[in-house]
């Protein structure tokens, strides 16, 4: 999908839950669009700096804790960095495939190792609220080069 498509999405959505997709949430997700890897917050931050100057770390991190709140990004816990979510217009389960190489992230939406997961946890007594699966790997364009 096109940036301009997910920000238009974004926008509709925000729309819907009455939420304000201001100027500095959409930059911060526009730059995330155009990464296929996980980025840091300070990363993000450099980035955002070169449009808005005054940019500090709290701004970033206001903007990215608002796009995790509207389901438009995911945490990857292992490397403390985020991704855009092609698929944030409705809740959904998520594996990650991390490229140990190129950081090249793919998102899954297995609803039958969520259902299998959720299953296990319940077995514990455990209720699960929202889960992310990470796993890390080589891709298959790194495998290629080799």
């Amino acid at each position: 999908m096109s940036v301009e498509v997910l920000v238009d999405k974004a926008r509709l959505v925000c729309m819907q839950k009455g939420s304000r997709f201001t100027a500095i949430r959409e930059k911060v997700f526009r730059l995330l669009a155009k990464t296929e890897s996980g980025v840091g917050a300070y990363e993000l931050l450099e980035e955002l700096k070169q449009t808005e100057p005054g940019a500090k770390p709290a701004t970033i991190y206001r903007a990215l804790d608002f796009l995790t709140e509207q389901g438009f990004i995911h945490k990857i816990e292992s490397s403390n960095a985020f991704m855009l979510c092609q698929h944030f217009d409705h809740q959904h389960p998520a594996q990650l495939l991390i490229c140990e190489q190129c950081g090249h992230v793919t998102e899954l939406h297995s609803h039958s190792l969520d259902h299998a997961f959720t299953e296990q946890a319940a077995k514990e007594g455990f209720s699960i609220s929202r889960q992310t699966i990470e796993a890390h790997g080589i891709c298959n364009r790194c495998k290629a080069n080799h």
